[in-house]
């Protein structure tokens, strides 16, 4: 269970552009969930995940994640029990190394590095069996440099990455956002079917109001740092994309846009 309790966050304190964008705010993500989060920009999604992922620091509240604190963690502490893939492809995978390298270094996460050799030959059938989940060929060309591959082949790859040792928790920070909408519709049955499979806790932050609606178990909506919207189970999938957009669009004209 990942719990968000009594978050305060404020950006330029104590300048005129002050922004205070989380007060007293609280989440609780339970175990197994599948969650989509929408909103406008500026509503706090990227950087509630940035707080749980430990790239950004809170000035008060508590992180736990199975009853573990994370405040205070070094966020390469909690990349051993938190995956991520970005709305950039290339922030998941280095371009330069091969597939097999890329996944070599993914396998290793959290591990003690010895004396030994980087690439594990005797995982190499392991690897293989994972990229045939993504149905693009990538089994057979593991001495192909990430590089070279188009941007929905590397963000299935950083995808495979992110999950192929099992995290406690999967942040996806608008994934598919930069991919064309063919790979976008790729990438998102892949992240179903390994989210599925795995049993994977996952945030899901996109701005596709579709794959809200289609993927997960559960959506929230957010605004100014709050939770507007938040459904479930049988609620969810009665929710049609109107309804997530007339709830939008309120939120917009109270706003003046």
């Amino acid at each position: 269970m990942l719990e968000l309790s009594n978050i305060y966050k404020t950006f330029n304190k104590g300048t005129i552009d002050e922004k205070v964008l989380f007060s007293d705010f609280s989440l609780t993500i339970e175990n197994g969930e599948f969650v989509g989060v929408i909103g406008s920009n500026g509503s706090g999604k990227t950087t509630m995940l940035n707080i749980i992922s430990g790239d950004m620091p809170i000035d008060g509240g508590n992180v736990t994640l199975d009853g573990t604190p994370l405040n205070g963690m070094k966020n390469f502490k909690r990349a051993r029990k938190i995956g991520r893939v970005f709305q950039n492809p290339s922030m998941g995978t280095c371009p330069s190394m091969t597939i097999w390298e890329n996944m070599s270094i993914a396998d290793n996460k959290g591990k003690i590095y010895g004396l030994s050799f980087g690439l594990n030959k005797r995982r190499r059938d392991f690897y293989c069996s994972q990229l045939e989940l993504l149905g693009m060929g990538l089994e057979n060309r593991l001495s192909t440099q990430a590089g070279s591959l188009s941007g929905g082949q590397r963000q299935a790859l950083a995808l495979i990455m992110a999950t192929m040792i099992r995290p406690d928790l999967l942040l996806l920070d608008e994934h598919t956002a930069a991919l064309d909408p063919k790979s976008s519709d790729t990438v998102m049955t892949l992240t179903e079917k390994i989210v599925r499979e795995k049993k994977i806790t996952t945030l899901m932050v996109t701005h596709n109001l579709r794959y809200a609606v289609e993927y997960g178990s559960r959506a929230i909506m957010m605004h100014d740092g709050n939770v507007i919207m938040d459904v479930k189970g049988e609620e969810k999938k009665n929710k049609s994309i109107n309804d997530y957009l007339k709830v939008f669009n309120e939120i917009s004209i109270e706003c003046g846009n």
